[in-house]
């Protein structure tokens, strides 16, 4: 599993390794600064020979192919992306490195070492955006129409897994996913940063259109998702993972601060990122019909139970708020008249 350090692949790891006890699992993380071992600290003091972790780049070739020849997975699900749309304003150069080089790399050592299953992570995100009056939802058929650097290094990743399909005939599966939610997520991301804010008494910063939506997806529901596309989803084929479960980033911070007992006061508004998308909703009814999976976590369930966590775990979380980018960055200075 590349990239199995970060918020998703960590949960992922965990999961996979308490419910299939027959199998082993090696850890490909570059360790960035989402990257953090430790969040799998328990996975390794517990699970002995069946988990390894190999630090490497998922772009570099070398790295990737002397992991391959070492292991031999007979599959490799693809997590390792950077993800974040803030960064990718800032740095679209290394959401292009890592999202579309990178995963062109790994298909092609993957290819070459025989791996029998290429499963690869991606996004609501690169079908673009949905007017906030509309009642559509994106399906697997949906136009690609991604409007930032971060959406369109997505786009380009999944065109390069389909095309390794189509042309070699490599055995790959897609899953494009919601706005992901639950413990071990990097305070940037606006659940534990509105989360961590407030259990800080700082202020929640929410973009000037604080009512565009967002699909809410709890990271084990995700998990499920991902296991029965590998164990029942059919080549070739892209699964829309979604929970239809919309809630604006205004409800978000509401519904935060209810849990955690802090006043609304702590909202303040920011202006909006480039290219900030309005409304996403994946009409997950594909695999459902397919595989069986339905979301089970309701969202109140699910806010309370992460929410509890970041209170419970301010080691984790609190030297990583060091890391987070400046919500304010793209915001061109005024202009004053020369003297």
């Amino acid at each position: 599993m590349t990239g199995g350090a970060g918020f998703i692949g960590s949960n992922f790891v965990r999961f996979w390794l308490a419910r299939h006890a027959s199998d082993e699992v090696v850890n490909y993380d570059l360790l960035t600064y989402a990257g953090d071992r430790w969040s799998l600290a328990d996975v390794e003091q517990n699970v002995g020979d069946r988990y390894r972790f190999e630090q490497g780049d998922i772009a570099d070739a070398s790295s990737v192919r002397r992991e391959l020849e070492a292991h031999r997975p007979d599959v490799i699900v693809n997590f390792a992306a950077e993800s974040h749309n803030s960064r990718a304003v800032l740095d679209p150069a290394a959401f292009a490195r890592t999202n579309v080089l990178g995963t062109q790399v790994l298909l092609h050592e993957a290819k070459r070492a025989g791996v029998g299953r290429f499963h690869h992570i991606s996004t609501c995100e690169v079908y673009g955006d949905l007017p906030l009056e509309s009642s559509e939802a994106f399906t697997e058929a949906s136009p690609y129409r991604p409007r930032t650097p971060y959406n369109a290094s997505k786009a380009a990743a999944d065109l390069v897994v389909r095309a390794f399909h189509e042309t070699f005939g490599f055995p790959v599966t897609i899953s494009n996913c919601s706005n992901n939610y639950g413990p071990f997520q990097f305070p940037e991301k606006v659940i534990p940063l509105f989360t961590t804010n407030a259990l800080e008494d700082r202020p929640l910063p929410l973009y000037r259109q604080s009512q565009h939506r967002r699909e809410w997806l709890h990271v084990d529901d995700h998990c499920r998702a991902i296991e029965a596309i590998l164990e029942r989803g059919r080549i070739g084929e892209t699964y829309n993972v979604g929970s239809g479960d919309e809630r604006s980033v205004e409800q978000i911070a509401d519904a935060v601060l209810a849990e955690l007992g802090k006043p609304r006061e702590l909202k303040t508004y920011v202006e909006d990122r480039p290219g900030h998308d309005r409304r996403y909703l994946l009409d997950h009814s594909k695999i459902t019909t397919e595989l069986g999976w339905r979301p089970e976590t309701p969202f109140a369930e699910g806010l309370a139970s992460t929410v509890a966590w970041y209170v419970a775990n301010r080691a984790w979380w609190a030297p990583k708020k060091r890391s987070i980018p400046d919500e304010t960055a793209w915001v061109a200075p005024s202009i004053t008249a020369a003297s």
